[in-house]
């Protein structure tokens, strides 16, 4: 029975296997056309990706938007792999003024046409579709902002032929910077949706920076000379006129005595200084008749002889002998080598607040011994030759310190036609033009005002990298002093400062430079005083504190580079640490010269890693290039390739 069962050939079994194939084939179908669709959908995605970051690219290289959009078609289409361009719609929506936010928007859908899955459909009885639509989209951030800090060295060495050129230094940074700005700003201008989307700052530095003399009566400024040190070299209680001294109150030296008139009670300072100190600016000789000298006499002392001639004097108009150019010296440390806010002052009631070393100083580079005033215009008397002798220094009996620091001497008017015996008086190693703070290239006034300043700057001075290091910092940063900055907390914002130097770090002895030293300063004024003087004449040098392994007591130009080498290290590691993007060049050096190479070695430690770039063993190169007079344009503009990348997010 069972076989004969089996061997029936009825019909009742084809119905069967006639019910079951249409299941059995709709299931192959599907999973054909699944693992099929599947494949152009992620073929799809992966082209609009692409298409995505290639089309921010273009984006901000300054391409039209129709040039834009043909790219964007193009670059999808070539990448769809196995899908066929005419079964993919890209619809893409640049960011404009109006919408956009500052993103590239870009939208696919795929229309698959499956093999088998409509032949299904109709054994199953239902309306066959022709295709199988989905849809998927991609956005691109573009960078809001980008804040660069050009922190160029201006001196005195930038005035030297660049190797493979021709020209001098300074007139190839010149072009090589001008070239960075234009290039970023001709990329910013197309984000038009975006507010200040690259700005530039210049910090121009030689033996120090020049915030800009319009700055005297900020708030961070050290107007009433409350930091420690701001009255170094300086001795108030000097002021030996009874009628006319100075006392201390609540951290301030103040103008005390009935001679100082309406003045009493002001404060004394480097800026008070620079007010007082007079000259004879011009003289008016005003008659009052003709008198008869006598040139020669008998022995009775009657005159035999004689002449006549006018009577009258000299009526003179004073001025002001100097004034602040704008130069600050470097903070106590370790606020030289940060960016932290000045926070301090006096209050309503007369109490100080804050701290203190936290204030910009204002450079006043004292007289050093010297008498001028006497006769003595090469500044050799008593010996003396000193570097900076630019006024009278009263008692010549006194030691060269004491003179040095004798506050009275500034007080007396400069008599008419005195000029400085040498130096360059109180703005002694101020030499570099001012800070120019962030300014939005976008705008054809913003470029022109930076472009302008690089082109102003002038080759003089020795070189602090460490000051422009932080000053660059300070100018990007959205705190006191310059708030130009965004605040850091923002994203999508990147802070860079790009610094570019000649040579090692210098601070001189004045022997190194020719000159005596009678009041044991042990180097010449700069950012950090006098190098062989604490604060206020005691304790450690400025320049020492906070390095280490370093002689504290050696007075020579190879230690002071080496602290000055600590200094920028320190100033390096704390700005990276705050997310600035540090980039550096090193320009003519060598790496076979030993000083040179310890300079090279500072500023390659001193960059910041590239987030593009990767050596030969997978690691991210330094942002540090070594660059030749011939070179330097070449380097400035893979700088501003790498910026650019900083420009796209994905």
């Amino acid at each position: 029975m069972f076989r004969s069962f089996l061997a029936h050939r009825g019909g009742s079994y084809a119905i069967a296997v006639a019910a079951a194939i249409v299941p059995i084939m709709g299931a192959l179908s599907i999973a054909i056309d699944y693992a099929e669709m599947n494949r152009e959908r992620q073929a799809t995605l992966n082209a609009l990706d692409a298409a995505g970051i290639a089309t921010a690219r273009q984006l901000v290289s300054g391409a039209t938007n129709e040039a834009v959009l043909a790219y964007a078609r193009a670059f999808f289409d070539a990448n769809l792999g196995p899908v066929n361009p005419a079964d993919a719609e890209l619809a893409v929506a640049l960011p404009t003024a109006e919408a956009g936010g500052g993103t590239l928007k870009l939208s696919a859908t795929l229309s698959y046409k499956p093999y088998f899955f409509p032949v299904f459909q109709s054994l199953a009885g239902r309306d066959a579709s022709p295709t199988i639509d989905f849809t998927a989209s991609t956005e691109i951030r573009l960078k809001n902002t980008l804040e660069v800090a050009l922190v160029l060295d201006n001196s005195g060495s930038m005035d030297t032929t660049g190797t493979g050129s021709g020209k001098k230094r300074m007139a190839l940074l010149k072009d090589a910077a001008k070239q960075l700005v234009d290039t970023l700003a001709q990329q910013a201008r197309q984000i038009k949706q975006v507010d200040k989307p690259v700005q530039f700052g210049l910090v121009p530095f030689a033996a120090s920076v020049n915030v800009g003399p319009q700055h005297s009566g900020d708030t961070w400024m050290d107007t009433l000379g409350l930091s420690p040190v701001h009255n170094e070299n300086f001795d108030w209680t000097s002021l030996a006129d009874p009628n006319r001294t100075a006392a201390k109150s609540n951290g301030v030296w103040r103008k005390q005595g009935a001679g100082w008139g309406t003045e009493q009670g002001e404060a004394l300072s480097r800026f008070s200084l620079y007010k007082d100190m007079k000259k004879v600016e011009a003289r008016e000789w005003v008659s009052t008749g003709r008198e008869y000298v006598c040139t020669d006499t008998r022995r009775d002392g009657t005159c035999r002889s004689g002449t006549w001639r006018d009577s009258g004097y000299y009526e003179e108009t004073f001025g002001p002998y100097a004034s602040w150019q704008g130069c600050v010296e470097a903070r106590p440390y370790p606020y030289n080598v940060d960016d932290t806010a000045p926070n301090a002052g006096i209050s309503d009631t007369g109490a100080a607040y804050g701290d203190p070393a936290t204030l910009f100083v204002p450079m006043f580079a004292p007289d050093e011994p010297g008498d001028l005033w006497l006769g003595d215009t090469n500044s050799t008397l008593d010996g003396y030759s000193a570097s900076n002798n630019w006024w009278n220094d009263g008692s010549e009996s006194a030691s060269g310190q004491t003179r040095q620091r004798n506050m009275a001497k500034y007080f007396e008017v400069r008599p008419y036609g005195v000029k400085s015996a040498q130096g360059s008086g109180p703005n002694y190693s101020c030499t570099t033009g001012p800070i120019t703070p962030l300014t939005d290239v976008t705008t054809d006034d913003g470029l022109a005002a930076v472009k302008s300043a690089i082109d102003a700057m002038a080759s003089n001075g020795a070189t602090n990298v460490p000051e422009g290091i932080a000053w660059g910092w300070r100018v990007i940063s959205s705190g006191a002093p310059f708030t130009e900055g965004r605040p850091e907390s923002e994203h999508g914002n990147d802070k860079v400062v790009i610094v570019l130097t000649d040579g090692a770090n210098t601070y001189y002895t004045p022997n190194s430079l020719g000159f005596g030293d009678p009041a044991g300063n042990k180097s010449t004024y700069s950012a950090y005083g006098y190098a062989g003087l604490g604060y206020n004449g005691t304790g450690t040098s400025r320049l020492m504190t906070g390095t280490s392994g370093l002689g504290a007591y050696d007075y020579s130009n190879a230690n002071y580079t080496s602290a000055l080498d600590q200094q920028m290290a320190s100033a390096c590691a704390n700005a990276k640490t705050a997310s600035v993007m540090v980039m550096t060049v090193s320009l003519d050096l060598s790496t076979g010269n030993t000083a040179e190479n310890q300079a090279i070695e500072a500023l390659k430690a001193c960059a910041s890693d590239s987030r593009f770039r990767r050596d030969a063993g997978g690691h991210p190169e330094k942002l540090y290039w070594n660059a030749t007079g011939g070179t330097l344009s070449d380097i400035f503009k893979r700088i501003a390739d790498e910026l650019s990348n900083l420009r796209i997010v994905s």
